[in-house]
């Protein structure tokens, strides 16, 4: 749903955001008269919006577009490399660095495993020195560079940009990884969850301005549950919205540490996988307490899945326990779209996706009177990093209610 601009003096900022919004959901260029009509704002705000865009290099007049009798309509545009952004992506397993421009397009990228048995300050130098050698090798003009976005594991305190012991990263808790990272590379940072970063890049990359409800169902060292709801992304009342590891969606499995059976992120865990598919001959044993050797072969598994029934039936196997959960998810929340992403996820999509498509088709569980749309995101394995720099672009230019309060009353 696109955002409705009002014409008061005393809004110009939000009114801003809002032009900036229309002009970058419309790739192919919109003319102010479009704008206008998409929302509500007069036409001669549009203008002096527009003006001000120009001048600080964010859009740019386009080609002259005819549309009916009458004077041809200029086309307004995006110069996404106007601005950038960094995004980062802590996980257990890996840790991945890009740079994003104002489209949300990737211009730069690096990963690296992340370290085992050292301390999180090591980790946040070896981030710091990362991030530097990333922005010189490409050229990226720091000037234009507006800060870091971080996606991590939960739980955090947003407020306090700390780290709180998340399940999956040892030695991590009450760690200030935004502060220490934002010091470090002296530029501002944002600290998010890890299936919340992915959501917003969802929303910020699309070209859809009517998706306005859809869940991101994360896959990653851990699995988790983004969400969006009126073209907003949700977060819950401490930030923490999407643990759904504790979903029950079998009889089968391990007792899990929550003292249950059958939980979705003990089923579905990459280590899981993994060590059934060495049990069934598939790849020889990792060390299971590596998550980089439990990622490698994990993808190993994926890829053996399109040509070997072993390692396919495994895979058939977790998407069953995934269309459990998301059949679940979907009643629960009215969901009619449900995207989903993460690292671990591309490497078993191609057998999972259809598994999960008829599963939630046939199941009588299903009690929604529309059809569910499950699909991949499109950004790829680095989802949840440019969904971090997405986040620092979304709250430096997004159309917020927040922008509507006068500064004396916020």
């Amino acid at each position: 749903m696109m955002r409705r601009g009002a014409n008061l003096p005393s809004i110009g900022e939000f009114n801003q955001s809002v032009v900036l919004d229309a002009i970058r959901l419309s790739p192919g260029g919109v003319s102010r008269v479009e704008i206008a009509a998409q929302t509500g704002l007069s036409s001669q705000t549009v203008t002096n919006v527009a003006r001000r865009l120009i001048a600080a290099g964010l859009i740019r007049e386009g080609e002259r577009l005819a549309s009916g009798p009458g004077k041809p309509r200029t086309s307004m545009h995006l110069v996404p490399g106007a601005r950038t952004a960094i995004g980062i992506h802590l996980d257990p397993s890996f840790i991945t660095y890009t740079v994003v421009d104002l489209a949300g397009s990737v211009i730069a990228r690096a990963s690296t495993a992340t370290p085992r048995v050292v301390s999180p300050d090591d980790v946040i130098e070896s981030m710091a020195r990362s991030v530097d050698a990333l922005v010189d090798d490409a050229g990226i003009d720091r000037g234009q560079l507006l800060g870091i976005g971080i996606a991590a594991p939960g739980p955090l305190d947003l407020e306090a940009g700390t780290v709180n012991n998340p399940p999956l990263l040892d030695g991590w808790d009450d760690v200030a990884l935004r502060d220490a990272l934002g010091r470090a590379l002296d530029l501002p940072a944002i600290l998010e969850k890890d299936v919340t970063s992915a959501t917003v890049g969802e929303l910020w990359s699309s070209h859809d301005a009517d998706r306005d409800d859809f869940a991101v169902f994360y896959l990653g060292t851990g699995v988790g549950l983004g969400l969006a709801l009126d073209h907003s992304v949700r977060r819950g009342a401490t930030s923490n919205l999407g643990d759904i590891g504790h979903v029950r969606v079998s009889d089968r499995g391990a007792i899990c540490r929550c003292g249950n059976s059958g939980c979705l992120g003990d089923n579905i865990a990459p280590a899981r996988l993994v060590r059934a598919a060495a049990e069934r001959g598939v790849i020889a044993l990792p060390d299971l307490s590596d998550h980089v050797s439990v990622a490698q072969a994990y993808a190993a598994v994926g890829e053996a899945a399109r040509r070997d029934e072993r390692a396919h039936t495994l895979v058939a196997e977790m998407a069953a326990d995934i269309a459990t959960a998301v059949v679940t998810i979907a009643n629960m929340l009215d969901l009619s779209d449900i995207v989903f992403s993460g690292a671990f996820w591309n490497h078993i999509s191609d057998v999972a996706l259809p598994e999960i498509r008829r599963r939630v088709g046939d199941s009588r569980a299903y009690m929604l009177p529309h059809a569910l749309r499950v699909s991949t995101s499109s950004l790829g394995a680095d989802a949840t990093a440019v969904g971090a720099g997405c986040q620092v672009l979304s709250s430096a230019f997004a159309p917020s209610d927040a922008q509507l309060v006068p500064r004396a009353l916020a």
